[in-house]
């Protein structure tokens, strides 16, 4: 029996993908194993987003070096393995394999060949390549889940390497999505989580994203239905209407801005501005009541002046996120960004980074706050990093933590919010236990 080891760095794509290479080598008689001493073949799938992301991969594969046997391959996958290609193996002359995101199908061959002691490699791009014909291997325990719908991007933001990494975009089709959404409800599972790099562009020559969200959420057995990352330009109204009209799409949206200035917004290639994006925001909003809006946001951005990022402070304040993911810019080669000229100092960059994470974690803070006291529908997850106690999670991606027997794990509980640290909230059960521990 032939044992893989993978440790998975990055966004849901990554998670997703990881499932695709243990069904994959699944199909060639591999287990999973969470020891790295007890592994034939160790992977790392890896981010590229941001630069820290692959040094701390570097540094990764050095210390799994130490669990090498003869005949033990360590490998690098996913979009590291993309873009650095073979001078991976320059840095880091331990590893044996370098595949990125289109290469997971011939992974048992390319695995049989670095065993023999040679380096390998399959970087090539397949724009046909959706891995239709692939079972995924689930993580063991997960509650929900991914399902990637489509892959590559063709936005050319000047900050982002994904185009770089995952190549252009193409969607699946839509009777091979619902294929895959009805075995999984036929297994039990009751939440989807739609998955694309611009997942709302999504489009299979026939069928839009709007047409995707009506079939998927009429699945028996789906009760609720996600899907990630949004572009603002792609939200129609035909996709806004399906959100507002299928039950089972859960009342939240994560909409990347990245910045709150036009000016920085056209340097990042985002292909609208401010206002537009304050359209978009309008419109979910008066379409969908209490959506919750999530968001990315960039700072220190080349030429980004204390004028620009006051622009992205008083954004914040007047869409009034609900969380955001906050970063300091991080030039990546081969990106459009490396080339822009006033570099914003690591000192400007850090202070304004703080600043907005102050300003998110104010506004989250008092809008849970708000929340206290109500009832919420949650769907719990798993057990809890503290005090034994369950994460579940609403249908507007509060995280709620409450007390009882791990048997309700996948089940959709009645709460009420009885408090808040001012990011997740603590519940107490409102439904009977007798009747809890029933519910899937």
């Amino acid at each position: 029996m032939k044992r893989v080891y993978i440790e998975t760095y990055g966004c849901q794509m990554n998670v997703a993908d990881t499932e695709l290479i243990l069904g994959q080598l699944g199909q060639d008689g591999y287990v999973a194993t969470e020891d790295p001493d007890a592994a034939d073949v160790m992977l790392v799938n890896t981010c590229a987003v941001r630069d820290n992301a692959e040094l701390r991969v570097i540094g990764r594969m050095g210390e799994l070096k130490r669990h090498k046997r003869p005949g033990v391959v360590l490998g690098v996958v996913g979009c590291m393995a993309q873009r650095l290609g073979e001078t991976l193996f320059d840095e880091a002359p331990h590893v044996d394999l370098v595949v990125g995101p289109d290469g997971y199908r011939g992974l048992p061959e390319l695995i049989a060949g670095a065993a023999n002691g040679t380096h390998v490699s399959d970087v090539e791009f397949k724009s046909w390549e959706h891995y239709e014909d692939v079972p995924q291997r689930r993580v063991p325990g997960r509650v929900g889940a991914f399902v990637t719908v489509q892959r590559g991007c063709d936005y050319r933001c000047t900050f982002c390497i994904v185009p770089m990494t995952r190549g252009r975009e193409r969607s699946r089709k839509l009777t091979d999505v619902l294929r895959e959404v009805e075995d999984l409800a036929g297994q039990g599972v009751t939440e989807v989580t739609l998955l694309g790099q611009t997942v709302n562009s999504y489009h299979d020559g026939e069928h839009d994203f709007a047409d995707l969200l009506w079939a998927v959420g009429a699945v028996p057995g789906i009760r609720r239905v996600r899907f990630t990352s949004p572009h603002p330009n792609d939200f129609t109204d035909r996709v806004i209407d399906a959100m507002a009209e299928v039950a089972t799409v859960c009342e939240h949206v994560h909409l990347p801005v990245q910045s709150g200035s036009t000016r920085v917004l056209k340097r990042m290639g985002r292909r609208y501005g401010r206002e537009e994006y304050l359209e978009c925001v309008d419109r979910l909003r008066s379409a969908i009541p209490g959506l919750a809006i999530t968001t990315d946001i960039i700072v220190g951005f080349p030429g980004e002046t204390e004028h620009d990022f006051t622009a992205t402070e008083s954004l914040v304040r007047q869409v009034e996120f609900d969380d955001a993911f906050t970063f300091r810019f991080s030039p990546r080669q081969g990106t459009g960004a490396v080339r822009l000229p006033d570099p914003v100092s690591p000192e400007v960059a850090g202070d304004r980074l703080e600043r907005v994470i102050a300003t998110v974690r104010d506004i989250a803070r008092r809008k849970n706050l708000a929340l206290v006291g109500a009832r919420q529908e949650v769907l719990v997850e798993k057990v809890a990093r503290r005090g034994g106690l369950l994460q579940a999670r609403t249908r507007t991606n509060k995280v709620v933590l409450v007390d009882g027997p791990r048997e309700w794990i996948g089940a959709y509980l009645e709460v009420r919010l009885t408090g808040t640290t001012g990011a997740t909230f603590a519940g107490v059960p409102v439904t009977a236990q007798r009747e809890l521990a029933i519910v899937g």
